[in-house]
């Protein structure tokens, strides 16, 4: 994972492996994304994955083998959630490739989607993987999303591809594999030039339930369902 800037646009560059949720992994999100919300001029970020993955959401194996350690994980891609959701700079990502569970969930936290149009899933398969949803998981989603797309994604798992995410209205655009991440950083480019600490305000009271949840719910640590003991 790496930080690049292209004039204004902060781009988070995901490496080409499943991109899952695990201590080194969020930490180095938060380190970057604290790297780009320190600059002291106008500025966008973009996160965009390479290869055939977004993201596959928390590594599952790494929390089947560190139970004592899952609970801080788990509050560490919560607030990742909350940072995202409510950073003071402009934010889009860009989803090339499959986003599934935790990864939609950092998709739909940024401000804008782009869906690369002829390839990948988003999907949200809690339901199938009988892992329920946290508090905060839930509280964001559907703070984020119609009530019909919150039915049909979280209660059933439903598979989209670009053109269903976007009649569903969880992607703001499609873009085709090439063009994709241009078209995220011109987006977020022209979106720079917002105060960040107003733009931070507003965010923080549009999603205020949203944001309470994701950091202040202690059944957020919990591990529920195939991995309860």
């Amino acid at each position: 994972m790496q930080l690049e800037r292209t004039g204004d646009v902060f781009v988070i560059r995901l490496d080409e492996s499943e991109n899952r949720f695990n201590p080194g992994w969020v930490g180095d999100y938060l380190r970057l994304l604290d790297e780009a919300e320190s600059t002291s001029g106008p500025a966008a970020l973009v996160t965009a994955g390479t290869g055939k993955f977004f993201s596959n959401g928390l590594d599952l194996d790494w929390i089947t083998a560190h139970r004592a350690e899952s609970a801080a994980l788990l509050g560490d891609v919560h607030e990742l959630f909350a940072r995202t959701l409510s950073s003071g700079l402009p934010t889009v990502a860009a989803v090339q490739g499959h986003c599934y569970a935790a990864g939609a969930m950092l998709a739909i936290a940024h401000d804008y989607r782009i869906m690369r149009e002829d390839r990948g899933f988003l999907c949200l398969p809690e339901i199938d993987i009988r892992v329920p949803f946290t508090p905060g998981m839930a509280d964001l989603v559907a703070g984020k999303l119609t009530p019909q797309t919150v039915r049909d994604a979280m209660l059933f798992g439903t598979r989209y591809t670009a053109p269903d995410a976007l009649r569903a209205g969880i992607v703001d655009e499609v873009a085709p594999a090439d063009a994709i991440v241009d078209r995220a950083i011109a987006l977020a480019a022209s979106l720079v030039g917002k105060d960040a600490a107003t733009l931070r305000a507003i965010k923080q009271a549009v999603h205020a339930h949203a944001l309470d949840s994701l950091r202040n719910n202690p059944a957020n640590t919990a591990i529920r369902g195939v991995f309860a003991d």
